[in-house]
């Protein structure tokens, strides 16, 4: 019975392995370039752990992606900036300058940028990520970015 079941198994092991390589092949060679971006195969599906995370991600991404008042928003940049490992949180306000008072150099500079970028769900051109050098110019930024005002 045991070695039934084993053959089984096998079996079905072959059978989705020979699905996995022939469908992509099946499925590109049915796609002509006339409608190349209205049919696309996926590739396998994921699982359903990895598709719990994704979402998961995407809901919290979707639920801290505004905030409500200036003040909350400000809450938010400054938990962030505390949160980075070379940020003294007694030296840091909202006017410390990142260079000058906090003591960080450009690298460290990019990396606060990138981190506000992923808190705040949109990307910061790099003409203007050189004139945020304070907590206070990186709320104005957010702020008018995100049409919050007092």
């Amino acid at each position: 019975m045991a070695a039934l079941a084993l053959g089984f198994r096998r079996s079905l092991a072959l059978s989705a392995r020979a699905f996995l390589t022939v469908a992509p092949k099946a499925a590109a060679s049915s796609i002509s370039n006339n409608h190349l971006h209205t049919k696309q195969w996926n590739g396998p599906q994921t699982s359903s752990l990895l598709v719990s995370k994704q979402l998961k991600v995407q809901l919290l991404q979707n639920y801290s992606s505004k905030p409500i008042s200036i003040d909350d928003l400000q809450e938010r940049v400054l938990t962030l900036l505390r949160a980075f490992d070379k940020v003294t949180a007694e030296k840091l306000t909202v006017d410390s300058h990142f260079i000058n008072d906090l003591g960080l150099d450009s690298l460290d500079h990019v990396e606060i940028i990138m981190a506000i970028e992923d808190e705040f769900g949109f990307e910061i051109p790099d003409g203007d990520a050189e004139r945020l050098a304070k907590p206070a110019d990186i709320i104005r930024y957010v702020a008018d970015r995100e049409d919050i005002y007092e």
